[in-house]
């Protein structure tokens, strides 16, 4: 059911994409960009879909579903990359589920809250060096201009 409702989503948006044209992405995102999506999308095709399409969420999926689109990449390939991509990962996670879940919610009873909390202390300390970092190089760009 995962793997059809990313589908579903996955072609509602290349279908807007290909509706729109390259021109849509150029008003929607920076041409940079639009660029370096498309330059990805040109050198990999295939592969420009099954790979963010396996990964964690971080990993932006957006840009290479609309550049897909916009790029008129054949419906049939699009979604047998998208299908691929997301079998794959579904199928891991289903495994990894099954496999340790049992020791896993385990481990959260016995230590869940101090666990949690580090967990919370260390994506908030992360976020925090990343904004410091990425904001500080973004607002050095901007004065540049």
């Amino acid at each position: 059911m995962a793997t059809a409702g990313s589908l579903i989503g996955g072609f509602v948006t290349y279908r807007l994409a290909r509706r729109g044209g390259k021109a849509a992405l150029e008003r929607r995102f920076s041409r940079r960009k639009v660029d370096k999506v498309c330059e990805i999308f040109e050198r990999w095709g295939f592969g420009a879909i099954v790979i963010p399409a396996l990964l964690p969420p971080p990993v932006p999926m957006v840009p290479f579903l609309l550049a897909a689109g916009a790029m008129q990449y054949p419906v049939r390939k699009f979604l047998a990359a998208l299908a691929l991509g997301r079998i794959s990962r579904y199928m891991l996670l289903a495994y990894l589920a099954a496999r340790y879940g049992r020791q896993i919610i385990a481990f959260i009873r016995v230590h869940g809250h101090p666990v949690v909390l580090a967990i919370i202390v260390v994506l908030l300390a992360t976020a925090a060096v990343v904004f410091f970092f990425w904001g500080g190089a973004k607002a050095k760009r901007r004065r540049g201009k």
